[in-house]
């Protein structure tokens, strides 16, 4: 009886990690029951960042899958490379594991710029949606053919300043995360930080370098599914010129966009934020 108590409630129980390759384990929340969303975290996040979203998620019929990735959060920090290609074959790996189909992916900052790269080679196989949220896509810096957002210079900073303090580093990039630097009540800043420090040196300076380096325009060009923007009028980290530059790039897009957000439209305008994703995602 006892053993079969055990069974009973083991199989309710969903995993928490998966493992990508051999000894590295990315943390995911899956839960819910219903067509799969599954969400992407921005640097220097996890698929924690997500709390305000899940409830409701969850509560309007929807299998909600948070992933993070290696590097942050919970999941494994081994040494190697960060790029969008280690990034988006994870997303597979754990897609395919869980047997998902007809999914909505959902990216914030770099995980939108992830989630480009995964659809543009996942051709309709298991993604059906896309939902780019302050993405940093097309390309987060500057080039001859390019002048929006960063100069690459601004992220060298960054790396450097990673190597020498990161904490400062984190706490540079809060004062700018959101449309004010009182936009978020003091305890919500506290909360990102402590996520932010839970990642690695090592990941975070390599996908910075990824952010600054990697161009997504050709991936744009192969997206035809259906693709919904948000974005914030006030982001100083992703400016809205890039969601107007994805909006040209993806042929089957849309933008809405958040008057009074900045990066954090997720934090700063959560019920808007919620309300157009469950939208876009029940049609």
């Amino acid at each position: 009886m006892e053993k079969l108590l055990v069974e009973k409630v083991t199989g309710l129980v969903r995993a928490e990690y998966i493992e990508v390759e051999p000894n590295v384990r990315l943390h995911i929340t899956d839960a819910g029951e219903g067509r799969p969303i599954v969400l992407l975290p921005g640097w220097p996040l996890s698929d924690e960042m997500y709390e305000y979203q899940y409830n409701d998620l969850i509560n309007s019929g929807f299998r909600v899958i948070g992933i993070t990735l290696r590097g942050f959060g919970k999941s494994d920090k081994p040494y190697g490379a960060y790029n969008y290609d280690v990034h988006a074959l994870d997303i597979k790996n754990i897609i395919c594991n869980l047997d998902i189909k007809d999914a909505v992916l959902v990216g914030f900052s770099m995980g939108g710029a992830i989630a480009i790269h995964y659809a543009a080679a996942d051709n309709g196989a298991h993604v059906s949606k896309i939902v780019l949220c302050g993405a940093a896509a097309p390309i987060w810096t500057q080039r001859k053919d390019f002048p929006y957002n960063l100069p690459k210079s601004a992220v060298d900073e960054l790396i450097e300043l990673n190597y020498l303090d990161r904490p400062k580093l984190l706490a540079n990039f809060a004062k700018i995360f959101s449309a004010t630097e009182t936009s978020l009540n003091e305890g919500i800043v506290q909360w990102l930080n402590g996520i932010g420090l839970s990642a690695s040196s090592h990941a975070t300076a390599q996908c910075l370098i990824a952010l600054r380096d990697t161009d997504l325009r050709n991936d744009m060009a192969k997206i035809t599914i259906s693709t919904l923007i948000m974005h914030g009028k006030k982001d100083k980290i992703c400016s809205f010129d890039l969601a107007e530059q994805m909006h040209a790039e993806i042929a089957n897009s849309r933008i809405v966009a958040f008057e009074n957000s900045g990066h954090s439209l997720f934090l700063e305008e959560t019920p808007k934020f919620n309300e157009e994703l469950i939208k876009f995602a029940k049609v």
